[in-house]
């Protein structure tokens, strides 16, 4: 196998899974992430010649840029760009939310994925690459307490096709997977580490896994260069669209 892919927010979740799948099968795989700690078990699994380890805040312009300026020549033609950082953060509607954690969300979910796809566009169209952002259901379904984060995901949806049709003739593919109810460290860091309500949320549930996020960007990666999907929503069966809320007066 003579591919690499970069995968930020690969220290969990749906990050980590694509990371373990990719390395396994034998792609090299650059992972980037907060956590420093999580990305050298992850190199010592797999051997330094298989991953390269990035770790910085994605928010952080100079740091993201600088760490790309400095991937080895081994990694560096990078075929396919996961763009799947992310995070929500509070559960409050908007009238009682934190402004910060909504400008967290912002330069996280948004601000960092464009800034780190244009810098690495000019690699994917010389080598026909692939870009997978990964969205979420919430861009397209709204739900209370939700605004801001389901806002940024709509960007990272419309974004992706806006890409599509710029990258028209360049032969990239652009792909948004939008999964539902997932069970990951979503909902603790969402809660600020409330266990409790991550354990009611997926109780019962047989929500979605990380593995099952890998399985799906491995697919879309690997499919043949003449096949590109636009986009791919994913939920658990569990799971479905719910009615409309209705205020009456007292």
């Amino acid at each position: 196998m003579d591919k690499t892919i970069l995968i930020t927010g690969a220290t969990s979740g749906f990050g980590a899974a694509a990371a373990e799948r990719f390395a396994s099968a034998g792609w090299r795989v650059v992972v980037t992430g907060r956590r420093a700690d999580r990305l050298r078990q992850f190199v010592d699994r797999h051997g330094a010649d298989r991953v390269h380890a990035a770790a910085f805040d994605i928010r952080d312009t100079d740091a993201m840029l600088a760490a790309i300026d400095a991937i080895p020549p081994a990694f560096a033609d990078i075929d396919v760009l996961v763009n799947n950082a992310g995070l929500a953060l509070g559960t409050a509607p908007a009238q009682r939310a934190d402004l910060a954690q909504w400008r967290q969300m912002i330069d996280t979910n948004a601000t960092a994925l464009v800034a780190l796809t244009h810098r690495l566009l000019p690699g994917l169209i010389e080598r026909k690459g692939a870009i997978v952002n990964i969205s979420s259901i919430a861009g397209s379904y709204p739900y209370t307490g939700g605004n801001v984060y389901g806002a940024t995901k709509a960007f990272v949806t419309q974004f992706s096709l806006g890409l599509r049709s710029d990258l028209h003739g360049t032969g990239v593919r652009v792909t948004s997977i939008e999964p539902g109810l997932a069970e990951t460290e979503f909902t603790l860091v969402r809660t600020s580490g409330d266990q409790g309500a991550s354990d009611k949320l997926y109780e019962g549930a047989h929500p979605i896994t990380g593995e099952d996020i890998a399985e799906t960007i491995w697919w879309v990666a690997n499919l043949p260069p003449h096949l590109n999907i636009n986009r791919l929503e994913v939920m658990p069966v569990s799971q479905s669209f719910a009615g409309f809320q209705i205020h009456r007066d007292a």
